[in-house]
């Protein structure tokens, strides 16, 4: 196994615990304002350690250029959508959780 390989198994771990933390957040946290910010925060941190991991695996550089183009598109496309459904949410009238004190 190369330092290369090694290096790719651990981008794609520390991948694994972004999406998994993004995940538990969904879960997790009281109100769509704050799973939203999870979602996409823990997911698109997820998804760059990814592609970078394939492209040290890439075999040629219009490979590499491929996975970063993928990766800013989803990156928009990701940011675009929260902040619609956030707006959408807000529009509605959708309060964000507060802590109440007894």
């Amino acid at each position: 196994m190369s330092a290369l390989d090694v290096l790719t198994a651990l981008l794609l771990a520390a991948a694994l615990f972004f999406f998994v933390a993004g995940t538990i957040g969904l879960l997790r946290f009281p109100d769509l304002y704050s799973r939203l910010h999870a979602l996409t925060k823990a997911d698109n941190a997820g998804l760059g350690l990814t592609v970078l991991a394939l492209m040290l695996q890439a075999g040629s550089w219009p490979e590499v250029f491929k996975l970063g183009l993928i990766w800013l598109l989803v990156l928009a496309a990701s940011s675009t959508v929260c902040f619609l459904i956030g707006h959408e949410a807000y529009r509605r009238g959708v309060k964000p959780w507060t802590r109440r004190r007894s």
